[in-house]
């Protein structure tokens, strides 16, 4: 039993480790073989200034409009990702719009230009005479020679999907077409005519893939092969799939919105945080002595957690979601509380430490998941049905909610636990 506490506890100052190194104010970047996270806190718009946009989608043609409004939504996140706008923040709101922040952004007309741009995904060949020159979806850069639009469109796609190749040795992976009815005939027309020559898919006027027709195709399947390993070819499908159903957006609102709060209200912010949990501690090292003391250390590692959770996840932080993280802190002596209590009832009916310590947790238990689970439920609630400040205050409260959960019933009866059968024990009873 001991052994297990010590691991516990080792377990304990290990993740506080790399809390800390993620909380250091500089803003680390880590980086292991391919992978690489940078850890810093985001500003949202009421901190920070920018402008937000909202897109209204038409569905009216639509036979799966919580599909295509997310695919309209990933499309939103593709372009917003080609500006290098840091920060940006999608959200969707209703049945049939999509809200885009884009905090610290100043050249608002570059960004609705791109963000607004016509949604739809084409077939091409190359041109004759004439034609137009497009370029590469990935690079940006001019793709060689000039092309003309067919009749087929992602309306006439039905789906697009990783595969693996059965003819090759290797498994190389390939990206597979299926097309409706109508598609069927004007691909197996496009295919006939440019057998031996390429044709281009294009999303957003540049080129996604531009295979080359080895054979006229008359069933309405295709596949693109050639393709650069699996990463190659997901992206290839997930391309093709949100060109699917072009989904008009237009766009109904534009807020450009200064750093009215900013730095000096994020100060205040965190001078009020500090003044609270200092109050806390001072409560709970008044109230219950030493283990109140074991609970203001539980609570301050608690502090660590929860800005590190913000920082790798990232959670974009508005003043509202910086008040849901201060309520968190008093919130998060709650459960200590109702242990305490329920320990001192212990320790006066003349049981010993050790055993009032495991009562104490135990029998408060039941009351502590009760209230935290309808925080939590309340807190699901306002993210669901709400979008903005509101759902920013209703995330970093939930992160708060469930962090403290672990603080207050694995940290701090860890050090408990160790406690007891030592020379503080005398301490711990003095509750």
């Amino acid at each position: 039993m001991r052994s297990r506490i010590w691991i516990t506890f080792a377990a304990i100052i290990l993740i506080t480790a790399i809390a800390g190194l993620i909380d250091w104010p500089t803003n680390p970047t880590w980086k292991i073989g391919k992978w690489e996270k940078s850890f810093k806190i985001q500003e949202g718009l009421d901190l920070k200034g920018g402008t937000q946009l909202t897109y209204q989608a038409d569905l009216s043609k639509s036979k799966n409009k919580a599909k295509d409004l997310t695919n309209l939504k990933s499309v939103f996140e593709e372009r917003v990702n080609s500006l290098g706008v840091s920060e940006a923040n999608l959200q969707t709101s209703g049945s049939d719009r999509i809200i885009i922040e884009l905090p610290g952004e100043k050249d608002i007309n570059e960004a609705k230009n791109k963000i607004g741009a016509t949604y739809e995904l084409t077939f091409m060949e190359g041109a004759t005479t004439g034609g137009q020159t497009l370029n590469d979806y990935y690079t940006d850069q001019p793709y060689p020679g000039t092309w003309t639009p067919t009749k087929l469109t992602g309306r006439e796609l039905k789906n697009a999907m990783v595969s693996i190749s059965q003819e090759t040795m290797s498994a190389d992976p390939i990206v597979t077409m299926q097309f409706n009815r109508e598609g069927k005939q004007l691909f197996a027309d496009i295919t006939k005519k440019n057998i031996g020559k390429p044709v281009a898919i294009v999303l957003d006027g540049k080129i996604v893939s531009a295979p080359k027709v080895e054979a006229e195709i008359t069933s309405g399947d295709a596949q693109i092969s050639g393709l650069n390993g699996q990463d190659e070819a997901q992206k290839l499908s997930n391309r093709l799939n949100e060109g699917i159903l072009p989904v008009p957006a237009k766009l109904i609102a534009q807020n450009t919105i200064g750093a009215t709060l900013g730095n000096e209200s994020v100060k205040k912010s965190l001078i009020a945080g500090a003044i609270g949990l200092i109050m806390i501690a001072i409560f709970m090292i008044s109230f219950y002595k030493f283990p109140g003391f074991i609970a203001v250390i539980a609570l301050t590692l608690y502090s660590l957690f929860v800005l590190a959770i913000f920082k790798y996840i990232p959670v974009t932080l508005t003043l509202a979601g910086i008040a849901g993280f201060i309520l968190s802190i008093g919130m998060a002596v709650d459960a200590n509380i109702l242990i305490f209590e329920r320990m001192k009832e212990e320790l006066h009916a003349g049981k010993p430490l050790n055993k009032a310590l495991e009562e104490g947790f135990s029998r408060a238990w039941n009351s502590v998941r009760d209230s935290n689970v309808s925080s939590l439920i309340t807190c699901f609630i306002l993210y669901v049905l709400t979008t903005g400040f509101v759902r920013g205050f209703a995330l970093t409260l939930a992160i708060g909610i469930l962090v403290s959960l672990f603080t207050a019933i694995t940290v701090t009866r860890t050090f408990l636990r160790l406690l007891t059968n030592t020379r503080f024990e005398k301490l711990l009873t003095k509750i």
